[in-house]
């Protein structure tokens, strides 16, 4: 039979880039089994944007996985280093946020994050950074800088970019991984969690850690989830994103539009399917990729609504795209029976956020009117009762003419 903690340590190895170190990890699992103690599992979060995607979930359901196993997540609202802006993947200053701003931002990723996250108080712990940063004293300030080096800070690759280009660093950025490692501190973390760009900040924590004569935490990275694009991270400024409030029908849409390339990285990720279970999945000679990509819909949907939901949006997928047929719920929108073109049309029916966008979309062939595809942004169109006015694969809008 297999040791306990080694089959502790299977599991959380699962889609993980590195574990700093995975020996610490397995003393410190073997030490809190032996006491009958909770780890503190920590993950930062800045509330720098108001909705979280699934590229967010890839961290959240590897600390729902220590939680499972008794541990307890501290998940810790940055309200106090947003008011920095986070350096990690930017190569300009980010800007600072007003105090309104992180508080509604970090509400909503609370409720959000909820979503996967058990937070019964046994098993998580919230906490806001701004409890212990802001009541430090300039004395504790550069204690704390006394810590790190510029020559230590420079290997941050954004920064080391941005000093060979000549671009500007402002000296409040090099406290970002410094105050977040100060976090580490003050909660007592035994694990940090993150992604691959967050490796500089964590292991600041085993600094700070090993200066205030704490155990360092374990750090453990993970990989940036590729977005719909197949080509960059999943973000909500490139348009490539799931997110965790989508409609079932739309998230499943979604997932069925990626690449079968991604399939393995997601179904890894996102999903709790079994290794084996994925090597056969994303085998084309043992299953199809559309039904390996149907289960992996399913099984994304079900996590945030239910079996019920996710069978219902799959059924609607093959109805609406397998068949060519046009969904039964529709909005239906009033218009009158006057001439109109197809541009202004798109944005009557709200198929569009702006005239714009429905001149590219009805350009790139992505318009139809009662299935016939249009093309002309001036294309004249006098409204009938139960025209069927479609944009792209998933908007539809049926006209009731008054």
């Amino acid at each position: 039979m297999q040791d306990p903690i080694a089959q502790q340590i299977e599991l959380l190895k699962r889609g993980t880039v590195e574990i700093y170190r995975e020996s610490e990890l397995a003393q410190r699992l073997t030490e809190a089994a032996k006491e009958g103690k909770q780890l503190r599992i920590k993950l930062g979060m800045d509330p720098t944007a108001p909705d979280i995607h699934l590229g967010h979930t890839v961290v959240l359901r590897k600390l729902r996985q220590f939680q499972d196993l008794g541990h307890k997540a501290v998940l810790i609202i940055g309200d106090y280093t947003a008011r920095i802006g986070d350096p990690t993947g930017q190569n300009t200053t980010r800007p600072m946020l007003t105090g309104e701003e992180i508080k509604s931002n970090a509400q909503t990723y609370f409720d959000q994050a909820g979503r996967i996250l058990d937070t019964s108080p046994d098993k998580c712990e919230i906490r806001y950074n701004s409890e212990w940063l802001a009541d430090l004293a300039l004395a504790d300030v550069i204690k704390l800088t006394a810590s790190m080096t510029v020559a230590r800070m420079l290997e941050r690759d954004t920064f080391d970019i941005r000093y060979k280009k000549g671009d500007a660093i402002g000296i409040h950025e090099f406290l970002y991984p410094l105050m977040q490692g100060q976090d580490s501190v003050a909660i007592k973390s035994d694990v940090e969690l993150g992604g691959t760009d967050q490796t500089f900040n964590n292991l600041v924590g085993r600094t700070l850690q090993r200066n205030d004569g704490q155990p360092p935490q374990i750090v453990i990275t993970m990989p940036i989830l590729v977005g719909l694009d197949g080509v960059q991270k999943m973000s909500k400024s490139k348009g490539n994103y799931i997110g965790v409030t989508d409609a079932p029908a739309d998230m499943f849409g979604k997932v069925m539009s990626i690449g079968d390339d991604l399939m393995e990285n997601y179904f890894t990720l996102l999903t709790d399917v079994p290794k084996d279970k994925i090597a056969e999945l994303t085998d084309p000679a043992k299953t199809h990729p559309k039904e390996a990509k149907v289960l992996l819909g399913k099984a994304i949907v079900e996590q945030f609504y239910d079996a019920e939901e996710a069978t219902k949006a799959a059924e609607a997928f093959e109805k609406l795209f397998a068949q060519k047929q046009v969904p039964d719920d529709m909005p239906q929108v009033r218009t009158p029976a006057d001439e109109i073109t197809l541009a202004k049309l798109l944005q009557h029916c709200n198929l569009v956020n702006s005239g714009g966008e429905a001149k590219r979309m009805i350009k790139q062939s992505a318009v139809s009117i009662d299935g016939e595809k249009i093309t002309d942004p001036q294309y004249p169109v006098t409204p009938t009762d139960d025209m069927i006015v479609r944009v792209g694969k998933r908007k539809f809008a049926k006209l009731v003419v008054n």
